[in-house]
């Protein structure tokens, strides 16, 4: 169970052009696959969007395809979460501040998954590659990044959590105890800003199309699994003026038809 209660997305809810006009919004992972798709939603609905990842030439394709769809100009910012300091999430924010004058959401889309493999044999260093990307990494930009989300008046940031039931399972090693930890923090982030301007917020996906879930689950046929674009749309509801009915709750897309 997680400390933050469940909630579903509103029936007939769609993405409406315009519904993030004029709001600034940080996408971690934006090469994989939530976060790529999080990042074409976010444009379409209108948002300047600063996308985030390792590898500057998957970001600079990316942003091409971005800007084919005729949004505000996207940003890109390389950022490798596995070695970022407090100086390099600090950099991000006043990067952010210079240029675009403010900042409305922050999207956690990356995640740091290797393989399955029991805790006996886990290799330490993966251990904690998987608590720096998928704990420390959201952590530390939520914090770098308070300032200017809480200045806006209409703040947001969305964790992505993965099934607590399924993680918690033999072999699944750092990445399920990370996933414990991004709930914790949530949970506790909520509880300090319940009523300001900073809204925190939750996803837990379906099984979706993406190299984790491939990572995973080697004997499933993944492409039969849908592509990330229901959740990457959820993610915009959640960024919007009308997410806010859904702060401090976890927006569960697992059972949504």
């Amino acid at each position: 169970m997680s400390a933050l209660p469940s909630a579903r997305l509103p029936a007939g809810w769609a993405p409406q052009p315009g519904g993030l006009a004029g709001r600034v919004v940080v996408v971690t992972g934006a090469t994989g696959g939530l976060g790529g798709e999080t990042a074409r939603a976010a444009v379409r609905a209108g948002a300047t969007v600063v996308i985030t990842g390792r590898k500057v030439r998957p970001l600079e394709k990316l942003y091409d395809e971005l800007v084919a769809l005729g949004g505000p100009q996207p940003v890109i910012h390389p950022l490798d979460l596995e070695s970022a300091t407090p100086a390099d999430y600090a950099a991000l924010a006043d990067g952010i501040e210079n240029e675009l004058g403010r900042l409305d959401g922050v999207v956690h889309a990356a995640a740091h998954f290797n393989e399955l493999t029991p805790i006996a044999m886990h290799k330490p260093d993966d251990w904690l590659r998987a608590m720096q990307v998928n704990v420390s990494a959201p952590f530390a930009l939520t914090q770098a990044c308070m300032p200017l989300l809480e200045r806006t008046g209409d703040g947001a940031v969305v964790f992505v959590f993965d099934d607590p039931d399924l993680v918690s399972r033999a072999h699944w090693g750092g990445y399920g105890v990370s996933k414990a930890g991004v709930e914790r923090m949530a949970a506790v982030l909520h509880a300090e800003n319940g009523r300001g301007t900073l809204r925190v917020h939750a996803l837990l996906p379906p099984p979706m199309r993406t190299a984790l879930r491939r990572a995973a689950y080697y004997g499933e046929n993944t492409l039969e699994r849908p592509l990330p674009t229901a959740s990457a749309e959820a993610i915009v509801y959640l960024l919007s003026a009308a997410g806010a009915d859904a702060r401090g709750t976890v927006l569960d897309l697992r059972h949504a038809h």
